[in-house]
């Protein structure tokens, strides 16, 4: 017989046996709709991570610290450590920290247009004009190679840093300073002046210093030599950031410029072993300059740097591993749906020997006997992958509004992006599967003796 011809047989003969075909095709279907949402879900989550980071981060900044560790997950807290006066406490961790020569070798590269280093400004407390309530807060250092968005006030485009006095005051405060009632709306922030108090830790005089202090100026200048110095620095405020769904991250912490970072770090560790000592920078490559070539040359001189595309990398393994899992129970499913499809051909084979006897006695070959139980199973494996990729479309498509805002992913964006050559492969794997599946009983028809098929009551 012709493959048309025992396509179209199977066809009718899977029709004459409705309720069977249905239920066994339903049972693909599960398998089918857990694995198109999976690759849905996959895809729309690279897609929302590659926008995120491409939207959101300049391809060609770089992330330099000098310990290792950092990027490959080893660090450890050793019980017993050789002191190194380049190292600092971050998170529990002592880590090598990066020096002043170390970013000035990283500032004359000609691969590198500029560097900041992570300052880490330690501000006792500040103030509202208009208000002496003193709050306190994290201080941190406007990345300008990160982009975020503000709902009120301005912000500078990517790669410009903000002005030396400009401060920018993240959403999450503004609840607070309405009710110390330091503003009545979050938009009489912008202008406002704050006041950073900072203080410069006491230095240990020797003994010497302090005879000669208490021979110049008595009781007096002993006690103003160890005593800590304050200063105030003055900021206006430019923008408040808001949480948005296409940022990367969400400060919570109060920004400034690098400069002024600087000057506030350097006067409050003056004296110090932290002085001028960073656990991060961050580059911007040179145009013309491949970010990961650059990477790779840093690491011969120990510096390390992870590049927006590293970040991306991470991000989808993340996706890949949730998708992976999702993926493995549709093929639990699909699993459980193949010996479902045995055992219904089997059943077939048994219900219809005579049929099986007949079409033998009458010339009909055991090869295209068998083909025509594996055709059954293909259109078996058919109806279920259609049915399964089908209501996951059309589920998937209806959600994604809801699923976008309860995720709070924004408007133009969806967790679940539906592609046609994924999910017609799927429904192709799936025939060929059903198909294998359906081999055994196959085989058995194709075996069966005509005269005692014949015979069969």
């Amino acid at each position: 017989m012709k493959t048309i011809d025992i396509t179209r047989r199977a066809a009718r003969s899977l029709r004459n046996a409705k309720a069977r075909t249905i239920l066994t095709s339903l049972a693909i279907a599960v398998g089918a709709f857990t694995i198109t949402v999976s690759l849905a879900a996959g895809e729309g989550a690279r897609e929302y991570a590659d926008k995120l980071i491409g939207s959101n981060i300049n391809p060609q900044a770089l992330f330099i610290v000098k310990d290792k560790t950092v990027f490959d997950g080893s660090a450890r807290q050793a019980p017993l450590r050789v002191y190194d006066a380049n190292t600092g406490n971050n998170q529990g961790f002592t880590l090598k920290q990066m020096t002043q020569a170390d970013i000035d070798t990283l500032s004359q590269r000609d691969d590198i247009a500029y560097v900041i280093p992570t300052y880490s400004p330690d501000v006792q407390f500040f103030t509202f004009s208009g208000n002496d309530t003193k709050f306190v807060s994290s201080v941190s250092t406007y990345d300008p190679s990160i982009l975020s968005e503000v709902s009120s006030g301005s912000l500078p485009g990517l790669n410009e840093q903000i002005g030396d006095t400009d401060a920018i005051v993240p959403g999450v405060f503004v609840e607070t300073l309405i009710d110390n009632k330091v503003i009545k709306n979050e938009s009489d922030l912008i202008g406002k002046t704050i006041t950073m108090t900072v203080v410069k830790a006491a230095q240990t005089p020797s003994a010497d210093d302090i005879a000669k202090a208490l021979a110049a100026g008595g009781q007096a200048a002993v006690q103003s030599l160890v005593s800590s110095e304050t200063k105030e620095f003055t900021f206006t405020v430019r923008g408040v950031t808001r949480k948005s769904a296409t940022a990367l991250q969400t400060s919570t912490a109060l920004q400034i410029s690098a400069q002024a970072a600087r000057e506030i770090s350097e006067y409050t560790t003056k004296g110090t072993p932290q002085y001028q000592k960073y656990f991060a920078a961050t580059a911007v490559v040179a145009d013309g300059h491949d970010p990961a070539v650059v990477k790779d040359d840093l690491a011969k001189i120990e510096f390390y740097a992870q590049t927006a595309k590293d970040l991306q990398g991470v991000v989808f393994t993340v996706v890949n591993t949730l998708q992976g899992i999702v993926l493995g129970f549709g093929i639990i499913a699909l699993i459980a749906s193949v010996f479902g499809i045995i055992n219904t051909q089997y059943i077939s084979v048994l219900e219809r020997t005579r049929e099986i006897g007949l079409m033998k006695a009458l010339g009909m070959r055991g090869s295209s006997v068998s083909r025509l139980f594996q055709f059954e199973a293909a259109w078996i494996g058919f109806l279920g992958g259609i049915i399964g990729s089908a209501i996951a479309v059309i589920a998937g498509t209806a959600m994604n509004p809801w699923i976008t805002e309860k995720l709070s992913l924004g408007e133009g964006n969806a967790i679940l992006i539906f592609q046609p050559v994924p999910i017609a492969l799927m429904v192709i794997a799936l025939i060929v599967i059903a198909m294998l599946a359906g081999w055994f009983p196959a085989r058995k028809a194709a075996k069966l003796d005509p005269i005692e098929a014949l015979r069969t009551e």
